[in-house]
């Protein structure tokens, strides 16, 4: 019995008394969200007294539309197909009772029953309705390639759909990360993320075949990972995924990997070296002069090519700028540092003098604030106020000039003296300096709040604070002059050590609020702290100059002098080769180790090398400035204490029976000179 009427569905045909019912030969298929029409029909016109037609789900009997006694009943519909279901009224005298059903739901699927009772009979036909569904196939296997191959990923599309309305989205499953979008009959490269400019696009003249097949260029570690194409036809939607995996070494990696291996070996072996023909009295000076030299440049070199590689292939603007800057930078500062190593005393060369701290803090921050502006510059781009990126233009410019003229002005010594022609050179060029330290102190914090904006109008006294509180630092010897309680040693080291610290308090709780509101705000706060280290670093060493410049003898001034530089000469040398090997080795394995990660798990393991590079040149720049502020500590004291028994002598002199004499015979010279006044002769 079941099979006779499974055949009679099939040839949707029912033979009733006096007419046929007839209907649809096969299931229909329409996409959801659109119109389908259900067909029942007869062979005649029938009369409409005691017309009946019923349309019911034939799974659960519900009541779809009724038409009787010569009417729609819309009042008798189930509530889910009230004003979606609808008779041709105008066609069902002549015998057409098909049944148009609106916005297709999935839920809408299934078979339907249409019942026609007459007076000359009665029959039944049944429709099925079947979802149209959306046939999109990729690939079954994960596609594997090398850094800098190109790659296909597989994705076809199988449907009746015209191509205008056919939406196909490539994306990145771990973030949703947007690849390539087709729409309106268009590729919308645009619509791809950062990372994928001009690497992505698909095979045009394949596209009218329904083939959607992403072809990725230059295949990148970053780039593995599980792609979805997605692909919406009307109401239809279906997808298809592929896996990028199994990413190896490029050639540019290997290069990384090798300067990285060169800069780390390179600089144990140079220190063995080192070691060895120090503790080899036969060994000349000016070799072992060499050997430092190749230790001061050749492995910062290679560290200094390996993050310019790693720009290209991995790392971003921000990461990459401030590290090379740092590195080709560093040998500045461990030239500089040379004097404080006792076993090079005999052997320094007079050009070093060139090699100033000063030097290297100002290049470094014209480079670290270069990105800072370009990132500012570019946030600002769609502002249709011009006013703030002319004040960032104004401000950076200031900020570049006074760093060009405070690296210019050691130009001015000469390289066979050890001071400036004249002591009122000297203190002209070192007021200089001053001025400079106090007006970048000022411009830095003014161009991040207009780059990053102020959050408080509060904000706006740190431009003015952190200069006036770098300057208490030589205030303290005018301060000394006129009070004779301030003379004291301990006072003298807790004022310059209250006075740093603050600083850098105030430093570094400025940027955190300035950056807070920025994704990279741990990062570039590792950079400013190293920035601040140098900048204490660097204006310590100038005042020291100063101090020093007004101590009268040049004997004195070069006994201070060699006792600020031979401090702790063994522990110098321990914290000099950290720098200049420890650091090296530390930096360039976490490098090699982040590659050969990032290669193998298709992601980083540290977000950015900024938060582990710069800390850790933090520590070593550290103990250079507790060394200035030893050192600046010993010259105020000294010049105290000189100030101190000069003015007992002149005491003692006036105090003498024959100056009281002198004094009753002839007034003071006002126009003696110091000179004079210490034995020199008269003119």
């Amino acid at each position: 019995m079941m099979d006779i009427l499974t055949c009679m569905l099939f040839l949707s045909i029912v033979v009733a008394d006096g007419f046929i019912v007839r209907g649809p030969s096969g299931p229909l298929a329409a996409p959801l969200g659109s119109s389908v029409v259900l067909p029942c029909y007869v062979g005649k016109p029938l009369p409409m007294d005691d017309l009946e037609v019923e349309w019911r789900r034939a799974d659960s009997e519900t009541l779809v539309h009724l038409f009787l006694n010569g009417e729609s009943r819309p009042e008798a519909q189930q509530q889910d197909y009230h004003e979606r279901a609808h008779f041709f009224t105008d066609q069902i005298q002549q015998g057409n009772f098909s049944l148009r059903l609106d916005n297709l739901t999935a839920e809408d699927e299934g078979r339907y029953t249409c019942k026609v009772d007459s007076q000359q009979g009665s029959g039944e036909i049944m429709v099925q309705i079947k979802r149209e569904r959306l046939i999109v196939s990729g690939s079954d296997q994960s596609v594997s390639a090398y850094d800098g191959e190109d790659v296909t990923l597989s994705c076809s599309v199988d449907s009746h759909v015209p191509l205008e309305d056919i939406e196909v989205s490539w994306i990145r499953t771990d973030g949703d990360i947007p690849v390539l979008l087709f729409q309106n009959n268009g590729t919308l490269q645009e619509a791809s993320d950062e990372q994928y400019n001009n690497r992505v696009e698909f095979f045009t003249d394949e596209i009218t075949k329904g083939n959607f097949s992403l072809r990725l260029k230059s295949v990148r570690t970053e780039d593995k990972g599980v792609y979805m194409c997605q692909v919406f036809a009307g109401g239809l939607s279906a997808n298809a995924t592929a896996v990028l995996e199994q990413l190896g070494f490029s050639s540019w990696h290997i290069a990384v990997l090798f300067f990285c291996f060169a800069a780390g070996f390179g600089a144990v072996i140079l220190l063995c070296c080192l070691i060895y023909c120090r503790s080899n009295n036969t060994v000349t000076n000016n070799k072992i002069w060499n050997l430092q030299f190749s230790l001061v440049f050749c492995p910062n070199i290679c560290m200094f090519l390996a993050f310019i590689l790693w720009g290209f292939t991995e790392g971003s603007l921000h990461e990459t700028v401030p590290c090379c800057a740092l590195y080709i930078l560093k040998p500045v500062m461990l030239i500089w540092a040379l004097p404080y190593l006792k076993y090079l005393q005999d052997n320094l060369k007079t050009w070093i003098r060139f090699f100033k701290i000063t030097g290297e803090f100002a290049v470094l921050a014209v480079v670290v604030y270069s990105v800072l502006f370009n990132y500012a510059w570019r946030k600002r781009a769609h502002d249709t106020d011009s006013e703030p990126r002319i004040a960032l233009g104004i401000y950076f410019g200031f900020f570049v000039l006074i760093c060009l003229s405070l690296s210019g002005v050691d130009l001015i010594r000469h390289p066979n003296q050890e001071r400036p022609r004249g002591a009122s050179s000297c203190r002209q060029t070192l007021d200089f300096r001053f001025i400079c330290f106090l007006c970048l102190s000022a411009f830095q914090l003014l161009q991040l709040i207009v780059s990053l904006g102020l959050p408080s109008l509060a904000y706006l006294t740190l431009p003015v604070a952190h200069p006036l509180l770098l300057y208490c630092i030589p205030f303290l010897s005018f301060l000394q002059t006129k009070l004779n309680f301030l003379r004291q040693k301990w006072i003298t080291i807790l004022w310059i050590i209250m006075v740093t610290l603050l600083d850098f308090i105030l430093v570094i709780y400025a940027h955190l609020i300035l950056f807070e509101r920025e994704k990279e705000y741990l990062e570039w706060t590792c950079v400013i702290l190293f920035l601040e280290v140098l900048k204490i670093t660097a204006f310590e060493y100038c005042v020291q100059e100063k101090q020093r410049s007004r101590v009268q003898g040049q004997r004195q001034q070069t006994e201070i002098s060699q006792q600020g530089s031979n401090a702790l000469p063994l522990f110098n040398e321990i914290i000099y080769m950290f720098g200049a090997v420890g650091l090296v080795l530390l930096n360039s394995v976490t490098l090699t180790a982040e590659l050969i990660l990032k290669a193998r798990n298709g992601e980083r393991v540290m977000k950015d090398l900024r938060v582990i590079v710069f800390p850790s040149e933090c520590v070593f720049a550290l103990y250079w400035l507790f060394l200035q502020m030893h050192a600046l500590w010993r010259i105020v004291t000294a010049q105290s204490t000189h100030n101190q028994r000069n003015l007992h002598q002149r005491g003692q002199i006036r105090n003498t029976p024959e100056r009281n004499e002198m004094g009753i015979l002839s007034p003071p010279d006002t126009d003696v000179s110091q000179t004079q006044i210490r034995g020199g002769p008269l003119e």
